[in-house]
């Protein structure tokens, strides 16, 4: 396949091959999960495809669709793959956590096409098109928080849709205000019109409400830790591999790649950023519902993306993208053990668990692993990645953002030993009995943890590829 047939197949394979599953779905579950993982496979092949001419040169693959423009470039490649990569294994593991449940027609039609936007998005070259698939992931999402149609299940739904739509409709009126000022929707067009003067800081506004909404961050982040009661295969695919990252990858792809914005707006990101870290660690700190914490603990650990990205530094952009595969792993670990302590427990409050490291040991030791990343504790992944945000923002001269992120990090140590205290450790809270999960749940999670083990330890390889995205995201190479 061409370089542009393959960004066309990383989002169309997907998106459209979504809308078959229902259809397979009544005729054969098993042949429906088997197609909904190798949609996913296809897209992480064909972002693996590009990575040969997009990291092994200066090259920036383009395609189009419905006369859009779309973009591969090494940042686009990384994050797909990322995306990509994580929603494989969360789809492995849903195979037997949904197994029990109606609707699963429909679970594997929105996670599919779930990722199949996010696709879309990342490689959007125009902001219209990048603004459709933005929408098209809240839909899916709005589904899947509401998965199990409870009353209180669907109200929640609904707050996490409005809330990201409402976000979404002022981000557009910024990128209305972009074509008023430039005459184009195109990203490099405006880029070109703008010639490095920076955006108005009402566009630039209007656009961050929307991010920051998407992304669950200060004052916007109310409606994550509430998304906890999905199934946990979808708060897994929410909050580490596909829907908070997209926050994150929009205001790179705009306000590192594209365009410069006002002092104004460094500090307002950096504030947001620290007062959300503080916020929702604290909140983690004496939360309850296991699922809950580990969403504060999401809401803590995308300020960090955005105080590498927003530093403005080399490295601390480099560890912001290091950040969103390492905080994708641990994090997406992290939440399918939850799942399966509560499949087998049939609780999420801490308080009522203890001891499950006797009949969940895989499990345990996997959470724990998980945790130290996310924790930043060498020589796990997340180490390299928090350690790099932080002593970015020190030489942007950001010090005392740089110490308020030390503050965060030091909670969250503080909240995941007390999870891992209360879950794993110590006699049972109860009088039953758990058992370990299903051999593809403990396996999806344990692939994970390896992962992130791996990539750790072998830091050279998804580092090299961090820096190589971000020389091209600075213009170093053309």
């Amino acid at each position: 396949m061409t370089e542009p047939s393959l960004i066309l197949a990383a989002i169309l394979i997907p998106s459209l091959g979504a809308l078959l599953l229902p259809l397979i779905g009544a005729a054969s579950k098993r042949a429906r999960n088997a197609i909904a993982a190798l949609l996913v496979l296809g897209a992480l092949a064909a972002n693996v495809a590009l990575m040969p001419s997009v990291f092994g040169s200066s090259q920036i693959v383009e395609a189009s669709l419905v006369g859009l423009r779309l973009v591969a470039d090494r940042l686009a490649v990384f994050v797909g793959a990322t995306s990509s990569l994580i929603s494989l294994i969360i789809v492995i593991y849903s195979f037997d956590y949904i197994e029990h449940y109606d609707h699963q027609n429909e679970y594997y039609l929105m996670v599919v096409l779930f990722l199949g936007s996010m696709m879309g998005l990342v490689f959007s070259g125009n902001l219209i098109l990048l603004f459709i698939f933005w929408e098209l992931t809240a839909i899916a999402s709005w589904r899947l928080i509401g998965y199990f149609r409870k009353e209180s299940d669907v109200l929640r739904a609904n707050k996490a849709f409005l809330v990201t739509v409402f976000g979404a409709l002022l981000m557009l009126l910024g990128f209305v205000m972009l074509w008023s000022a430039t005459g184009s929707f195109d990203l490099a067009e405006i880029k070109s019109h703008l010639s490095g003067s920076p955006i108005s800081d009402v566009a630039l506004v209007l656009i961050l409400v929307g991010i920051l909404s998407k992304s669950a961050t200060l004052p916007f982040h109310t409606w994550l830790p509430d998304a906890g009661v999905a199934p946990s295969p979808v708060t897994s695919l929410l909050h580490a591999a596909v829907l908070v990252k997209i926050g994150v990858y929009v205001f790179a792809r705009l306000f590192v790649v594209n365009f410069a914005y006002s002092n104004f707006g460094h500090t307002l990101v950096l504030v947001l950023a620290a007062a959300s870290a503080l916020v929702s660690a604290g909140a983690a700190l004496i939360e309850t519902d296991l699922k809950r914490i580990i969403a504060y603990s999401t809401v803590s650990q995308i300020a960090f993306i955005f105080l590498g990205l927003a530093s403005g530094t080399t490295i601390g952009i480099t560890g912001a993208l290091l950040y969103i595969l390492m905080h994708g792993l641990a994090k997406g670990g992290l939440f399918l053990c939850a799942g399966i302590v509560e499949h087998q427990t049939h609780t999420k409050d801490i308080t009522r668990l203890g001891g499950l490291r006797h009949q969940m040991p895989i499990t345990a030791l996997s959470f724990l692993l998980c945790a130290l990343s996310v924790m930043g504790v060498p020589p796990l992944g997340g180490f390299f990645s928090k350690a790099m945000v932080i002593m970015g923002a020190a030489d942007a001269g950001r010090p005392w953002i740089a110490a308020t992120f030390v503050v965060g990090a030091i909670f969250t140590i503080l909240y995941l030993f007390r999870v891992f205290n209360r879950v794993f450790l110590g006699e049972s809270a109860s009088g039953a009995h758990p058992r370990e999960g299903s051999r593809t749940m403990v396996g999806s999670v344990a692939a994970l943890t390896v992962l992130s083990l791996v990539a750790g330890v072998a830091i050279n390889w998804p580092g090299k590829l961090a820096e190589l995205a971000v020389t091209q995201m600075l213009g170093v190479v053309k």
